[in-house]
């Protein structure tokens, strides 16, 4: 039976949940992003991508591009709350929800047929109360397939809807540029542009022998496909001389140039994954100046660990490691990390764990960037007796003093704010600015 997949990406999502609650924001160009001089456009606005801004552009640039752009620090407690409430909206209508970020996920809508309509129908209804309950507009791509759902999303954006009926896929597929598929990034295009493949269609005009077979083959049966490749130019043994030695077959891999193949004829069976599995929960700060001083360095990993422990406790989850990730002014990045045997989500035992890495770190020239992760998730134990030693008589591990006081944090936390409690030594410093 032919699926029903809808991909729904929320429409310059950060940007749009600001202007949601500062409404005089409305119609002017937004920037959310790092505000220093190193600081990075998280979202724009559509107001401020008239003048060439998008995502992932230095801020600086885009400041220089949008003089007229309100740029504002990202505020992720907002931005996962209404990333809920359209999750919650998701969930009315299909229980096979495969999330990709706080601003998009995959939905499999193909059981909800009988009671709730077609692709198309579900669609617009997602749309019109995503609208309606948060304010907020969604752009829906409906295929068979993620892929094709995917493409159509963007193709819909801002504020649309694309429907790709059965039968069409191809038709649709064949003219996008060949970088808009899973798996074709800057060097796999480079090479694929070598041999003339600009569209998907292209490369879907590729024998399969040249994308795969070759490359399981020894060198002279690379030869015998290449041979065969007058329609890259390759008409004398001197054209086949004055190719470089890894083809593109040798290039792309045997696994990766099976699945371009399959992709390019719209072949794409991967099920919507409503039950993947969180790698992990992290947070990491690219500073406005490198920054050397022991104890501000001390401060951010407190900051990161509070943030960190605060989300993994809300998911219900536990981990057992703690990684701690470090980029040097030059730009040399390396990862430490500490695993314990017994899960743990307490803020103060990643602090812990945090600190200890950073110990083993020369901070000395300074620090460019600064995260903390923690992996190695499992569902949240109701008991932790390593963490709240609970060695002798006294009360049961879930009414530990710790425990209780974590507990009274999250709870003051989510009435009044990520800010409103935490450690003395953050609470005495402001933050560092973005």
């Amino acid at each position: 039976m032919s699926r029903t997949i809808l991909h729904v990406d929320l429409d310059a999502f950060y940007a749009s949940v600001e202007v949601l609650d500062n409404p005089a924001l409305a119609g002017r160009p937004v920037l959310v992003g790092g505000t220093g001089p190193r600081g990075v456009v998280a979202a724009a606005s559509y107001e401020a991508r008239r003048f060439g801004v998008h995502s992932a552009m230095p801020m600086g640039r885009a400041r220089r591009l949008c003089p007229e752009a309100v740029v504002l620090p990202p505020r992720f407690d907002l931005y996962e709350a209404k990333s809920r409430a359209v999750h919650g909206i998701f969930a009315a209508f299909t229980p096979v929800i495969e999330p990709i970020a706080l601003d998009e996920a995959f939905l499999d809508v193909t059981g909800g047929s009988r009671l709730l309509g077609d692709g198309r129908e579900i669609g617009a209804a997602i749309r019109a109360r995503v609208r309606a309950e948060t304010g907020l507009t969604a752009s829906v791509g409906v295929a068979t397939s993620k892929l094709l759902a995917k493409l159509a999303s963007d193709d819909a954006k801002p504020d649309g809807m694309l429907v790709v009926e059965p039968g069409t896929e191809l038709a649709f597929l064949h003219p996008h540029p060949v970088g808009r598929l899973w798996g074709v990034g800057p060097a796999t295009l480079a090479r694929l542009e070598r041999f003339g493949v600009e569209t998907i269609g292209d490369l879907a005009a590729l024998p399969e022998t040249t994308l795969v077979e070759a490359l399981g083959r020894a060198h002279g049966a690379q030869l015998h496909a290449l041979a065969r490749l007058e329609r890259f130019g390759v008409e004398t043994i001197g054209d086949l001389a004055a190719l470089p030695e890894t083809t593109l077959v040798e290039a792309l891999g045997r696994a990766h140039g099976a699945q371009l193949h399959a992709l390019a004829r719209g072949r794409d069976d991967r099920p919507v994954e409503a039950d993947r599995e969180t790698k992990s929960i992290g947070q990491e700060e690219t500073f406005p100046r490198d920054l050397a001083d022991r104890e501000a360095l001390r401060r951010e990993v407190l900051r990161m660990a509070e943030r960190v422990g605060s989300r993994l406790r809300e998911h219900g989850l536990a981990g057992r490691t703690v990684t701690l990730k470090v980029r040097f002014p030059d730009f040399r990045t390396i990862t430490r990390s500490a695993t314990l045997p017994e899960a743990f989500s307490a803020s103060g035992e990643i602090a812990r764990l945090g600190l200890a890495l950073l110990e083993k770190v020369d901070t000395a020239g300074g620090l460019r960037l600064l995260g903390l992760s923690v992996s190695n998730l499992t569902t949240a134990a109701t008991h932790q007796e390593s963490l709240f030693g609970d060695d002798g008589p006294g009360p049961a591990p879930a009414e530990a003093p710790s425990a209780r006081i974590q507990s009274a944090v999250d709870a003051v936390r989510a009435r009044f704010g990520s800010d409103a409690v935490g450690p003395a030594t953050l609470m005495k410093e402001a933050p560092p600015p973005d």
